[in-house]
């Protein structure tokens, strides 16, 4: 009997819920591959090792930008390949998936992402909006008639929502999250020390010292090799998390921004409602020091982090998967 599959299809990485078992599988979403001959060499954990590291042969690829596929062949090669690596197949059956976008992508894209789950052996693929999944895998109980509002800031994009009964009242997808802000870190870097960093470098400046709101008495300090841009030496430098802050600003206030638009085309009972409740911040980005307290002093809302708000999307999905298989049962029975 094959087993149902819930799938966070993100830009930084994949994760897959696995009906019965919980979360089974994440990994970075990137695929190594020898551009020669066209062979993938390395899915996920390995593939991300190589990135920046690779001789001009093999390239480490992210068939994913902004959420969205951007290579539909490695895409496929790579969900493929999870599925493989998870055995969800049955003899006989294919698993249901339940698989996640952001919310203002088009049709064209929602195709490339249903039949990419098709080909990787999904017998049904079921596509929902990525801020109600992660809304539901943080606890929140969106089918009410009540106004609830997710942001859910992930690598390629940071989607904000507000929910109620069951679906998405007012949202904005924003092309900026978590890989912007380290691109940002890279650029800053480059134009006040002269020195070029990778992506693995800035990601890891951002986990270790990054913040959206620095104490002045709390400054930490880190340091960070790299290459001299002018002499092309290697070089080593210190930074504090007050630079890292100047560098991520305008990101987080294109994300704030966001956040009040939605808010501003949000009925007055559900904004009522979310005034009590707070919003919920999910996806990688809501790790990000002192974000909740930024985005609270900007729309004077209470903002709550998720308990584990990297795993939201694809418990979200399991949930969601459950729900399903328990209504398409009922009508089952009903015709009966």
């Amino acid at each position: 009997m094959a087993k149902d599959v819930g799938i966070d299809l993100g830009t930084a990485n994949v994760l897959i819920y696995v009906a019965g078992k919980g979360i089974v599988l994440n990994e970075p979403s990137v695929v190594a591959i020898d551009i020669k001959t066209g062979k993938v060499l390395s899915v996920g954990t390995e593939a991300y090792q190589m990135v920046g590291r690779t001789p001009s042969n093999i390239r480490a690829i992210r068939p994913l930008k902004d959420g969205v596929i951007s290579d539909f062949d490695i895409t496929e090669e790579m969900l493929t390949y999870f599925m493989n690596k998870l055995n969800v197949k049955g003899i006989m059956s294919k698993p249901k998936i339940l698989i996640c976008a952001p919310t203002n992508i088009t049709e064209i894209e929602r195709n490339a992402i249903t039949q990419a789950a098709e080909k990787a052996g999904g017998s049904k693929v079921y596509l929902e909006e990525e801020p109600k999944v992660a809304a539901v895998g943080a606890g929140m109980d969106i089918f009410q008639p009540k106004g609830n509002m997710v942001i859910d800031m992930g690598g390629g994009t940071s989607d904000i929502a507000v929910l109620s009964l069951g679906d998405i009242v007012a949202s904005k997808s924003i092309r900026v999250a978590g890989d912007k802000m380290n691109s940002e870190i890279v650029a800053y870097i480059r134009k006040h020390h002269n020195l070029l960093i990778g992506e693995h470098t800035a990601e890891k400046i951002k986990i270790e010292i990054g913040s959206a709101k620095v104490n002045p008495d709390e400054i930490k300090e880190m340091e960070v090799r790299g290459r001299d841009a002018i002499s092309g030496m290697p070089e080593s430098i210190t930074i504090n998390s007050k630079e890292v802050s100047d560098a991520i600003h305008d990101t987080i206030q294109l994300i704030v921004d966001g956040a009040k638009e939605v808010l501003e085309v949000t009925p007055p009972e559900l904004a009522s409602d979310i005034v009590d409740r707070g919003i919920m911040l999910t996806g990688g980005g809501a790790l990000l020091s002192g974000i909740d307290q930024v985005i609270s002093d900007e729309l004077t809302v209470p903002v709550i982090i998720s308990e584990r708000p990297l795993d939201n999307v694809a418990k979200g999905a399991g949930i969601l998967l459950e729900r399903y298989n328990k209504t398409s049962n009922k009508k089952a029975e009903s015709k009966e």
